[in-house]
């Protein structure tokens, strides 16, 4: 029985497998990009920051700027790993895989925990802090077949 979802992804892309808990083999479910990721924080931004004009109670007029809170590459990939919570939470409430297993790089891992609640938290099994979003299906499996399996943190 297939009962354990993939997730291979970076700030950009990600792939969504279904698989058995040992892989020997990998079914794609679906694929996920976000391009405004890549993009450089210029081209996601407007060229000025936001000015203001206002009277503090202090009998004159006050000017200033804002700055921005976030980076917009930041705030893309913060976007995207969103998404991929959302369809890993779907599929869990469909009851569509009992095991899951997460591997992409170690910020957008952290974006990624960030964004889960308790109940797909407790579906991880294996986290694995790589990108592996540039290999093939069988280069994926070699990895994997490599990796101690539920060993967190590897």
């Amino acid at each position: 029985m297939k009962n354990t979802w993939l997730l291979i992804a970076n700030g950009s892309e990600a792939r969504l497998f279904e698989t058995e808990f040992r892989p020997k083999s990998l079914t794609l479910l679906q694929e996920f990009h976000h391009p405004e990721a890549r993009e450089k924080g210029g081209e996601l931004a407007s060229d000025r920051s936001g000015r203001y004009q206002g009277d503090f109670g202090t009998g004159g007029a006050s000017h200033g700027a804002f700055n921005e809170a976030t980076d917009p590459k930041e705030y893309e990939m913060e976007r995207f790993a969103g998404e991929l919570v959302q369809a890993l939470e779907t599929g869990r409430t469909a009851n569509s895989y009992q095991h899951l297993v997460i591997a992409s790089s170690p910020k957008f891992h952290g974006l990624l925990n960030k964004q889960m609640g308790a109940h797909l938290s407790n579906l991880i099994d294996k986290h694995i802090n790589k990108d592996y979003t540039s290999l093939n299906e069988r280069e994926l499996l070699e990895r994997l077949g490599q990796q101690p399996v539920g060993a967190v943190g590897t």
